[in-house]
């Protein structure tokens, strides 16, 4: 079966400038798009599951060019699959505690009661 970008677009609940975007950028290899004889766009069945995989790794934090090297390299074996996934949990814990250490900060900014009224950093 294929389909017509606008078709993948909604399939995907994704703005077709988006899909044209992942197609400039290698997320969507060219093994899922054919032409037809007015060079319109027609993308296989496959297509979405492809982009729900794509979608999934943008959510939890991976970036588009992240993206793009996963899909140039075009399969992880179950080993590299599991270290990469675990890089990542390590990148959002690392993240979660720098986070945390600054809500601690903002805290401490509170409980001193500063205020800028009469100028930055000045007490009541």
């Amino acid at each position: 079966m294929l389909m017509k970008i606008s078709e993948v677009a909604k399939h995907v609940n994704m703005p077709i400038s988006t899909l044209r975007y992942y197609e400039k950028m290698g997320i969507i290899p060219d093994e899922y798009i054919l032409r037809d004889r007015n060079n319109y766009r027609n993308y296989s069945a496959e297509i979405i599951h492809h982009l729900t995989v794509v979608k999934s790794c943008l959510a939890v934090g991976f970036s588009i060019h992240e993206v793009v090297s996963m899909v140039v390299k075009g399969g992880f074996s179950r080993d590299e699959q599991t270290r990469i996934l675990k890089e990542k949990i390590k990148e959002i814990e690392d993240t979660q505690k720098k986070l945390d250490v600054s809500k601690q900060s903002l805290n401490e900014i509170l409980e001193l009661d500063l205020v800028c009224e009469d100028g930055f950093g000045k007490h009541k």
